[in-house]
């Protein structure tokens, strides 16, 4: 009793197996594999999914390139003005300390009112850099968003050709653990990707 229900498990296992390879093949799709299953071959069409390597595509596409230096300029910028804000308040700082220790101001109040605007001044830096990283990370967001817009659309207009039922992200194989190459599509997407870019600059 308990091999015919072991057999029968089996029987239903490998039916599944053989119609949902047949639900997803793609019968418009020359490329074809094999499934055997026992003494049996079915043949089934290519997958209707495909998928595209982030990291290779944010590396080769144009629009991503620029966006990402047009970052690391303004990071480098916000830096420069801070550190070269903070060089100042320093010399002032050290021209203060010498005064003082000089009793080069004429009064306590003089000094006092000194000491103050320098406390105002070094503030009013920290406000500026928590400002200053605050626009970058929305930058960084904006960015991002337009990225992923731009691929977003850009998918949706190219599947209506291509047909597939599903297009995966992949990022540093993080997803996919193994995939056939001719489901890979970052190469297509990039070059097609950045014709458009180029054609709208």
């Amino acid at each position: 009793m308990k091999n015919l229900s072991l057999i029968i498990n089996a029987i239903l296992a490998i039916a599944v197996v053989v119609l949902f390879v047949l639900v997803l093949g793609n019968k418009s799709n020359t490329a074809t594999k094999q499934l055997v299953i026992g003494k049996d071959t079915v043949t089934t069409g290519k997958l209707p999914i495909a998928y595209v390597n982030i990291d290779s595509l944010l590396l080769h596409y144009q629009f991503a390139k620029e966006a990402n230096e047009s970052l690391i300029k303004k990071q480098e910028d916000s830096r420069l003005t801070i550190n070269t804000k903070a060089r100042q308040l320093q010399t002032e700082m050290a021209e203060f300390q010498h005064k003082l220790e000089n009793n080069a101001f004429l009064s306590r109040e003089r000094a006092e009112q000194e000491q103050s605007r320098l406390q105002k001044k070094q503030q009013d830096l920290q406000a500026l850099d928590g400002d200053l990283s605050k626009q970058l990370v929305q930058v960084q967001q904006k960015m991002s968003e337009q990225l992923r817009d731009t691929i977003n659309a850009f998918m949706k207009q190219y599947n209506k050709n291509h047909k597939y039922q599903m297009i995966i992200s992949n990022t540093a194989s993080d997803n996919i653990l193994y995939a056939e190459k001719e489901y890979d599509i970052t190469a297509e997407v990039t070059k097609l990707l950045n014709d458009r870019y180029a054609a709208k600059k």
